[in-house]
C-alpha cells in the first residue's frame, strides 16, 4: 500500500520554501529581474461551485462539496457554503473540481505553432553555456498552443529553453492568460528556473564544434562553469552579504568580496542558482547521470528542483525523495534514443511511492499539454497492472501541487486551500476518465474558458481570420 499522503505532503511543504529562499539577504541581486511582471488578475464577481466532487491537491477528496472563489482567491472549500451577494452559482452536481493544472516543462511560445523555422526560438545553439539567455525573450504570446492548453485545464506553466546546451538559460513561469506581452503573462513573484541538460544532447550538438563531445566532457563543463560562478559570486558580493559556504567548491564570499566586480550576465544566472534564488531544472534521462548531477550539486552547494524526463528515475526513487528532488516525467515515452531505452511505464508511480516522493507528469509537448489529465490516467493504469492502486486524490498532485512545488509557486497555486489563487478547473466527470473534458477554467477567480460559450474560448491574434484548413 502507498504511504499516507498527509505525512508526505507535510514533508514536501516543509522543504519547498527552502528551495527558493535559501539565499542570504542581499545576494538575490544575481537573480534580479528588470523585466518584471505586469500581470493583473481579471476583475470578477464571487463564484460558488456547489455540490461537486473536489480533489483539493492536498491529498483530500471531498464528495458533495462546495468551492467558493472571492476576489481572485480561494475563500473556502467544504459542504454547505453560503453564496455571497452577487455571486455566480455553478451547479457542480456530477462534476469534479480540481486545482488548475501546472506544467513544469513546456516550450509553448518559444517553439510555437505553426512549427516553422522562423518560430524556432528555444535553443541558442551558439555555446555549451548560454546561461545568459532568458526564455521569456523568445516567448510569442500569440502562440495558439496557449489557448489549446487552457482548454485542457492548464492554468500555469514553466516555459524552458531547449536542451541543446549544458546551460540553456533561464525559464519563466506564466499564468495561462491571453496577453499581448510576455510580462503580462508572467506569474507574479515566481522565481526563474535554470535549464541544464546532461547526456546525449549537448555532446551531440557540440561534439563537432569544440565540445563537449563526451559525457565526461559534459561534467567537466558543468564543473568549470560553477567554479567560475562561485568565484564571481565571491568577487561581486559585499562582505556583509556574503553567502555561507555550502558546497566544497561553492566559494565563501567572505574573504575579499567588495561588490565591485564586472558584471557578467551568464555568471549572474549561475550565481543566482548557487544562492538558491534561481531554481535548477535538469534534463537528464539515465540514473547514473542523475547520480552524477546530485554529486555535482553537493560539490558546489546548489539544490536541484527537478530532474526532467528521467526515464530511469525509478532506480533512484529513494535518493530523489531523500534529497527533496522532484521527478518531472512522461507517462510512457521511452526508447526514442539510447539514453531513453530503459524506461518503464510504472516510472512515475515508483518515484511517487517513498515518503516525500515528488512525482510530476509533464508534457514537453504542445499536444501533450492539452491532456495532462489523460497522461496521468495512463500512469494510474500502468501502476494498477503492477499492483499499485493510486487514488485520484493522490494522482492529481502530479499535475498540480508537485509541479508548483518544484517551480517555487506552491504557496500561491497548486492546491485548493483558502488564500491561494483561485485557479480552478471544473470537469464534466472524473478527470482521469478517457471521456473527461474541462468545462470551465478559472484563473484568479475569472472564468477564462467555458466549453459551451465561444466568447470565453480565447483565440490567438494569429488565428483571427484564419479559415478551417486554410481555405478561402
Amino acid at each position: 500500500m502507498l504511504k499516507p499522503l498527509s505525512a508526505a505532503l507535510a514533508a514536501v511543504l516543509a522543504i519547498a520554501p527552502a528551495m527558493a529562499q535559501d539565499a542570504p539577504q542581499g545576494a538575490a541581486r544575481f537573480a534580479h529581474d528588470p523585466y518584471t511582471s505586469t500581470y493583473a488578475p481579471i476583475a470578477s464577481a464571487p463564484v460558488l461551485i456547489r455540490g461537486a466532487t473536489v480533489l483539493t491537491g492536498t491529498g483530500e477528496r471531498l464528495d458533495g462539496a462546495d468551492v467558493l472563489l472571492v476576489d481572485g482567491r480561494i475563500e473556502a472549500v467544504g459542504p454547505g457554503l453560503e453564496a455571497p451577494q452577487g455571486a455566480t452559482v455553478v451547479d457542480g452536481t456530477g462534476k469534479w473540481v480540481t486545482p488548475g493544472l501546472v506544467d513544469v516543462h513546456s516550450h509553448l511560445g518559444v517553439y510555437p505553432s505553426p512549427g516553422v523555422r522562423a518560430h524556432s526560438d528555444g535553443n541558442e545553439m551558439t555555446n555549451p553555456n548560454t546561461a545568459a539567455v532568458w526564455a521569456e525573450h523568445s516567448v510569442w504570446p500569440q502562440d495558439p498552443g496557449f489557448a489549446a492548453a487552457l482548454a485542457g485545464g492548464v492554468t500555469s506553466l514553466q516555459i524552458l529553453p531547449g536542451s541543446a546546451n549544458l546551460f540553456g538559460g533561464r525559464g519563466v513561469t506564466l499564468k495561462n492568460v491571453a496577453a499581448t506581452t510576455v510580462q503580462a503573462m508572467k506569474f507574479p513573484g515566481a522565481p526563474h528556473g535554470l535549464k541544464m541538460a546532461c547526456g546525449e544532447n549537448p555532446k551531440r550538438v557540440y561534439g563537432q564544434k569544440g565540445g563537449p563531445a563526451t559525457r565526461m566532457g559534459n561534467i567537466a563543463g558543468f564543473r568549470a562553469a560553477f567554479a567560475e560562478a562561485a568565484e564571481y559570486r565571491t568577487r561581486n558580493t559585499p562582505n556583509e552579504d556574503a553567502p555561507r559556504r555550502r558546497g566544497r567548491n561553492s566559494g565563501s564570499g567572505s574573504e575579499n568580496g567588495n561588490g565591485a566586480g564586472k558584471r557578467d550576465l551568464r555568471l549572474d544566472t549561475l550565481a543566482g542558482a548557487l544562492n538558491g534564488d534561481i531554481l535548477v531544472h535538469i534534463h537528464c534521462y539515465r540514473a547514473d547521470e542523475m547520480a552524477n548531477m546530485m554529486q555535482l550539486a553537493d560539490e558546489f552547494g546548489f539544490r536541484i528542483a527537478a530532474f526532467h524526463h528521467g526515464v530511469e528515475a525509478y532506480k533512484l526513487a529513494d535518493d530523489l525523495a531523500r534529497e527533496g528532488i522532484c521527478g518531472a516525467l512522461w507517462a510512457d515515452w521511452w526508447g526514442f534514443k539510447m539514453e531513453a531505452f530503459d524506461g518503464i511505464q510504472e516510472n512515475v508511480a515508483l518515484v511517487d511511492r517513498p515518503a516525500n516522493g515528488c512525482a510530476i507528469v509533464h508534457s514537453d509537448s504542445s499536444e501533450g499539454i492539452q491532456r495532462l489529465n489523460q497522461e496521468t490516467a495512463k500512469v494510474m493504469a500502468s501502476a494498477r497492472r503492477a499492483g499499485i492502486d493510486i487514488a485520484p486524490e493522490r494522482a492529481i498532485t502530479w499535475v498540480t501541487a508537485n509541479p508548483a512545488r518544484s517551480m517555487g509557486i506552491l504557496h500561491e497555486t497548486g492546491t485548493l486551500e483558502p488564500g491561494k489563487m483561485a485557479d480552478v478547473v471544473v470537469w464534466n466527470r472524473d478527470p482521469f476518465s478517457s471521456y473527461a473534458l474541462a468545462e470551465h477554467v478559472y484563473i484568479d477567480g475569472a472564468r477564462v474558458y467555458d466549453r459551451e460559450d465561444r466568447s470565453r474560448q480565447p483565440v490567438s491574434d494569429f488565428m483571427l481570420g484564419q479559415s478551417a484548413g486554410g481555405a478561402r
